[in-house]
């Protein structure tokens, strides 16, 4: 199998779906999207960003939309490649060029390429753990300016491993002698290490 640099190597790899390819992508050219190959396959565009690619596959093939996931799918044909995995991304699959109803492929189209104008993308749900300073931390704090500005600098999952590691402590005693111990890390900008945690 070539490697894929252009449509025309794309096709090549998938002669026995290259006229329903051609149709797809004739119907996504006629819109404003720019054709790229990202990934060994024809990805569509729209200000650098990616709104939907075509796959072919053994037996099936079709188009990916980025953010499909906006898409209104009234006729309920979108599917997610792997439930629980894929969250955004969903696939109008075809079987054989007969499938294809030009019509309804530009209505998903243009609405993918709307809803790409309009922001919809779906945000990571990785989102920020919640710093929850110690006590004695913040009473370090209190008395070093200096050393709460460094600290709102750090990063959101180095200010977290600061404030696990003061916490862990169960002695009084012992979250004292860690903040002396970081106190120099968090002027300087840098991140808690592993071998600070076992002290």
């Amino acid at each position: 199998m070539k490697k894929v640099q252009s449509f025309e190597t794309y096709i090549e790899n998938n002669t026995h779906f290259y006229k329903a390819l051609e149709l797809l992508r004739s119907i996504i050219l006629s819109t404003e999207l720019e054709e790229n190959i990202k990934w060994n396959a024809p990805v569509y565009t729209l200000q650098n960003k990616n709104v939907l690619s075509l796959g072919a596959f053994k037996h099936h093939f079709g188009i990916w939309f980025f953010n499909g996931i906006f898409l209104k799918d009234e006729k309920n044909i979108l599917k997610n490649a792997q439930d629980g995995k894929t969250k955004a991304m969903r696939q109008m699959r075809f079987e054989c060029l007969a499938d294809i109803d030009t019509d309804l492929v530009s209505q998903y189209i243009d609405e993918a390429i709307e809803n790409h104008k309009l922001g919809k993308v779906l945000k990571s749900d990785r989102s920020k753990k919640i710093v929850s300073i110690p006590e004695e931390l913040q009473a370090a704090f209190n008395t070093n300016l200096e050393l709460k500005q460094h600290f709102e600098t750090l990063s959101n999952s180095c200010q977290c491993e600061y404030c696990e590691y003061i916490d862990s402590a169960k002695r009084l005693n012992t979250k004292q002698i860690r903040i002396q111990k970081i106190t120099t890390m968090i002027l300087e900008g840098k991140g808690l290490y592993n071998k600070y945690k076992t002290h």
